[in-house]
């Protein structure tokens, strides 16, 4: 393991989902490697609902770092006769370890759970954050599939302080990107910016922790907020505009992924999108699945379905 760049200095990483795996490999390449990981529980996942760690448990159990899973990290308090909170209860033993210790940083890449204020205030330095997006633009909850979906080639990553609201806070780094092809589907565009991100992340945290550069605030004028994708959202029509439909196919490629109807035998049945192509203005289908049926060649199922 490649030692961190201070052993003085006690970091904590938030994060669950497989881009906070290519953020702290990127992080581990630069010499920073937290003292804890906090992520999501273990849930059931795939078909056999078998419970499994999150990606970023994974990569912190095969480091021996130590990992904490609440349930949440939201306060519990109680009113005492005067009406004033006593503050967070102390039930909780990952609660109790991060409350009764001393930081220096808080470092987040998409934990996807609320993270109070009296957490992002402890440590010395606070708690940065790791956006896939060129703040002010594309806050929220789906920076990177409104990214493509808004066909936005100027992208990249930033990394902010946070503060109480969503994607808010002033501003310590920043790094653009201009991928060779355009549009990327999502799953690539997610890697890219996860790792961009671990890498500047690497480079700002020691003057971050050194002080010697200043956070900047974001021009708030110039905001742009991202909706909570829905699994309605990947429905299309054939018929659309073609690179619309491209657009959407790679946006909604991690998920909902993309799909549309046609009417069988009365009925209408559901048909999903696993492989496409965008060529001379047009959007082909190449693989599908059928609503109950295994994957097939577009061309044959259309023969199949006018044929019946």
């Amino acid at each position: 393991m490649i030692k961190k760049f201070s052993s003085d200095t006690s970091i904590v990483f938030f994060g669950t989902p497989q881009f906070a795996v290519w953020t702290l490999d990127a992080l581990e390449k630069g010499g920073i490697v937290p003292d804890i990981v906090v992520t999501a529980p273990d849930k059931p996942q795939g078909r056999g609902l078998l419970i499994q760690p999150s990606p970023v448990k994974v990569w912190a159990t095969e480091r021996d770092i130590p990992v904490l899973e609440p349930l949440s990290l939201k306060t519990k308090s109680s009113s005492d006769p005067s009406g004033q909170t006593s503050g967070f209860s102390q039930e909780d033993e990952a609660m109790d370890l991060l409350l009764n210790s001393e930081w220096d940083l808080f470092i987040v890449a998409a934990y996807g759970k609320l993270i109070p204020k009296e957490l992002i205030n402890l440590p010395r330095k606070g708690t940065i954050n790791v956006h896939p997006s060129l703040l002010p633009k594309f806050r929220g909850a789906s920076p990177i599939p409104s990214q493509i979906l808004a066909d936005e080639k100027n992208i990249g990553v930033s990394i902010m302080l946070i503060d109480e609201k969503m994607d808010h806070g002033p501003l310590l780094a920043q790094a653009s990107v201009t991928p060779e092809e355009w549009p990327l589907k999502s799953s690539l565009l997610e890697e890219m910016l996860a790792t961009i991100g671990g890498e500047l992340l690497a480079e700002t945290c020691p003057p971050w922790l050194d002080e010697t550069i200043s956070p900047e605030a974001q021009n708030h004028d110039l905001a742009t907020f991202t909706a909570k994708i829905e699994k309605a959202d990947g429905e299309i029509s054939l018929t659309d505009d073609g690179y619309k439909n491209y657009l959407k196919y790679c946006a909604y490629d991690v998920w909902p992924g993309t799909f549309f109807f046609v009417e069988k035998a009365g009925k209408k049945m559901r048909v999903k999108i696993t492989d496409a192509e965008y060529s001379n203005g047009v959007f082909t289908p190449l693989l599908v699945i059928p609503e109950g049926k295994k994957e097939i060649d577009y061309k044959k199922f259309i023969h199949s379905t006018t044929a019946s």
